[in-house]
């Protein structure tokens, strides 16, 4: 009767334990969706999720690789957000600098009589990044 009890529980630990990784899957998707997470973090995640798919249907190897995963990937996909979130805002803003820019430069080529402004800025001491 032990036998059949722990049989049990191990079933519906791995039950358990695919279903969170299809809900991995899901968040994953929907967090792509929305933009919140960019399309190279959401392969690794997905690969990820495939793995913990793996590690839930073959129990030996679940038990033996549940202490080391822990709460790391639930971190990891918290700081891929964040950091998709960064390039995306770090995006617009050098989209308005450069749009800043511009407005500047047309500003001062009105203000010489529609000559266009010397430049106090030599382009050689910009960046490729602007």
């Amino acid at each position: 009767m032990s036998l059949a009890v722990e049989g049990g529980i191990d079933t519906r630990v791995q039950i358990v334990a695919i279903v969170i990784t299809l809900l991995l899957f899901g968040l994953v998707l929907e967090l792509v969706r929305r933009r919140r997470l960019v399309e190279r973090y959401a392969l690794l995640w997905m690969s990820a999720a495939f793995a913990l798919l793996v590690l839930a249907v073959w129990r030996d190897l679940l038990s033996i690789g549940s202490d080391a995963l822990g709460i790391i990937f639930v971190l990891l996909l918290h700081f891929s957000v964040a950091s998709s979130r960064l390039g995306d805002e770090s995006k617009i803003l050098a989209q308005e600098v450069g749009r800043l820019d511009e407005e500047v430069r047309r500003l001062r080529a009105q203000l010489n009589g529609g000559q266009p402004a010397r430049d106090p800025v030599p382009s050689s001491a910009r960046t490729s990044d602007q």
